[in-house]
């Protein structure tokens, strides 16, 4: 029912750029928050940000890349897209599109993407 399509993802050289898309599709509420998560060989899974629909938006960045990625939005394209600027190796890793509509029964209700490896290095 719900789809989300990420693109984006890539080889890059330490201090480059890349920039994430992620497009959901698909029947859910109209008041969500989408993000982006990812998640190193041998790690967990860490958020990186995330961006709510509603008319006020409201921002999540973890400390890790404040102040070098963007995370923006495009609500009538269901989109969210993470600009990566001044990439580091330690950014390495498989990024997750998020869309997260609430708790049903304590339980989280949302959607994940596939996945889509970004992989900084010379």
């Amino acid at each position: 029912q719900v789809q989300l399509v990420e693109s984006g993802g890539g080889l890059v050289q330490p201090g480059g750029s890349l920039r994430l898309s992620c497009a959901a599709s698909g029947s859910f509420r109209s008041i969500y928050t989408m993000g982006w998560y990812r998640q190193a060989l041998g790690k967990q899974r860490d958020l990186v940000a995330t961006i709510t629909s509603a008319d006020t938006t409201n921002y999540n960045y973890a400390d890790s890349v404040k102040d070098r990625f963007t995370i923006s939005r495009d609500n009538a394209k269901n989109t969210v897209y993470l600009q990566m600027n001044s990439l580091k190796p330690e950014d390495t890793a498989v990024y997750y599109c998020n869309l997260h509509l609430g708790t049903v029964l304590g339980r989280p209700w949302e959607y994940w993407g596939q996945g889509t490896q970004v992989t900084v290095s010379s």
